[in-house]
């Protein structure tokens, strides 16, 4: 059975992972440091920065968004969008208490 749509494969070399599971792991290490030092209500934010970073990562490199159709990356950059402002919304509402 042909297929008739000749779609590009990237294959992403054994490298690129190990760089990024590095990046991973010092992420990781940052976000246990936080937890350490006291930086008040900052320490959440930088947290959930972390978190972010991290899981674009995740999904740029693991899951192959990064060479995927261009649509699917909107739709995260969208739902990226949804999740910036909910966190927004929780820190104005917990910093106007």
């Amino acid at each position: 059975m042909s297929h008739d749509t000749h779609e590009e494969v990237h294959i992403t070399p054994y490298k690129t992972y190990y760089i990024i599971l590095g990046l991973l792991l010092v992420l990781t290490a940052i976000t246990v440091g936080v937890t350490l030092i006291h930086l008040g209500t900052f320490s959440v934010a930088v947290a959930l920065f972390v978190a972010t970073i991290k899981g674009s990562l995740v999904l740029l490199y693991f899951m192959h968004l990064k060479f995927d159709n261009k649509l699917f990356l909107a739709l995260v950059a969208i739902v990226f969008a949804v999740y910036t402002a909910v966190i927004a919304i929780t820190f104005i509402d917990y910093l106007s208490r």
